[in-house]
C-alpha cells in the first residue's frame, strides 16, 4: 500500500514543507504552552510562497500535511489519554447526544452509516461545541484545543480565499472568511474506535469511505494508524501516523461553494490487523463550519446541506 510520504518522495504530490508559524498566533499563546512557542521564535520565517503552495496542495490533492504548527502535541496527547478514560467509563451514558443540536455522546448503536453503505461504522464519539454538553473536568482542556484548532483553520481558510482564482471566487456568496464569522457550528469530535474482539459485523470497518461535510478539517495524527485517503487516480494511500503532524483536508461545503474547484477528500479508516487489533484508536478532528444562513450554491445553504448529509448518515 503506497503512503502519502511515498507519493511526496516520488513527486506525485506537491511537497509541502510549510512551517506553520503563524505570526498572529504568537500573540494568542498562553503561558501554559510557552514551550511550544519558543520553537517558533528559533525557526526561520514562514516562506513567502507558503500560503500559495498550501492552497495548491489542497487544490490538486484535496489535503495537506503540516509538520510545524501552533498546536502543542502534549495537549493532543493529554486529550487522547483523558478521553480514552472517559470512553472506558460509564460516565459517557450521562451525556447521550441531543438529536436536535447534535452535541454529546454518540454510542456505537447510533454510529454513522457512510453515504452509499448499509453498515454502521465501528466507533463511538463525542461532539463538542463551546455551548454544548461535556464533562466539566474535560471542558477547559477541550476548549483550549478548540480555540487553537479553530484559529488555525480560519487562517488556512483565509489562504484558500486569497489564492482562489477570480472566476472561481465569483461563485462565493461572500468571502470565505466571512462565512465563518460568529459561526456556532464548528465542531470538535473526539472519536474512539474500540479494539476488535471478534464480534464485529462481517464487512463493517472502523470508518467507511466518506467525505467530510464542512469547509476544512484539521486532524492531528491519531493514536493508532489506519487512516487512508483516496488519490485522484483512485488509489488508496496510507496517511503517516507521525505524532505531532496535522492533516488538513477539504470538505463538501468548500467543494460545493467553489463549484468543484476545491475537491472534497475521500478517506476511510481501515480495520486493524495483528497486534493492533487489540488496541483502541483515538482521533480528534475539528470541522470548520460556516454559519447556517450562508449560501453555498444555488442548491444549498449551509444549513440545508448539513441537514441533508445528517439524514444520509442516519443520525437525525
Amino acid at each position: 500500500m503506497p503512503t502519502i510520504r511515498d507519493a511526496l518522495q516520488d513527486n506525485r504530490l506537491p511537497r509541502l514543507e510549510t512551517r506553520m508559524l503563524l505570526a498572529h498566533a504568537l500573540g494568542h499563546a498562553r503561558p501554559a504552552h510557552a514551550h511550544a512557542w519558543l520553537l517558533a521564535r528559533d525557526t526561520e520565517a514562514l516562506p513567502a510562497d507558503a500560503a500559495e503552495r498550501f492552497t495548491e496542495s489542497l487544490r490538486t490533492t484535496g489535503f495537506g500535511v503540516l509538520t510545524n504548527h501552533p498546536i502543542p502535541k502534549e495537549l493532543v496527547q493529554s486529550i487522547y489519554d483523558n478521553w480514552y478514560r472517559f470512553f472506558m467509563s460509564e460516565q459517557k451514558q450521562a451525556f447521550l447526544f441531543n438529536r436536535e443540536t447534535q452535541d454529546g455522546y454518540f454510542p456505537p448503536s447510533v454510529s454513522e452509516v457512510a453515504k452509499g453503505n448499509t453498515q454502521k461504522d465501528i466507533k463511538e464519539y463525542f461532539h463538542l461545541y463551546p455551548w454544548g454538553q461535556m464533562p466539566e473536568e474535560l471542558r477547559t482542556q477541550a476548549m483550549e484545543y478548540y480555540r487553537l484548532a479553530n484559529d488555525l483553520a480560519a487562517e488556512l481558510l483565509s489562504w484558500v480565499e486569497q489564492y482562489t482564482p477570480a472566476d472561481i471566487a465569483a461563485h462565493y456568496s461572500c468571502p470565505l472568511s466571512s462565512m465563518i464569522e460568529e459561526s456556532q457550528k464548528t465542531l470538535l469530535r473526539v472519536l474512539h474506535y474500540p479494539p476488535f474482539d471478534g464480534t464485529e459485523e462481517p464487512g463493517a470497518i472502523r470508518a467507511a469511505a466518506h467525505e467530510d461535510i464542512n469547509l476544512l478539517t484539521i486532524l492531528p495524527a491519531a493514536s493508532e494508524p489506519g487512516l487512508q485517503v483516496k488519490g485522484s487516480d483512485g488509489e488508496w494511500m496510507d496517511v503517516p501516523c507521525d505524532f505531532g503532524t496535522l492533516i488538513i483536508n477539504i470538505g463538501d461545503m468548500l467543494q460545493e461553494a467553489s463549484h468543484g474547484y476545491y475537491p472534497s477528500t475521500t478517506h476511510r479508516v481501515i480495520n486493524p490487523t495483528g497486534g493492533s487489533a487489540a488496541k483502541s484508536r483515538i482521533s480528534l478532528p475539528l470541522f470548520l463550519h460556516p454559519r447556517p444562513d450562508v449560501v453555498l450554491s444555488e442548491r444549498h445553504t449551509a444549513h440545508s446541506y448539513l441537514m441533508e448529509r445528517l439524514r444520509e448518515l442516519g443520525v437525525i
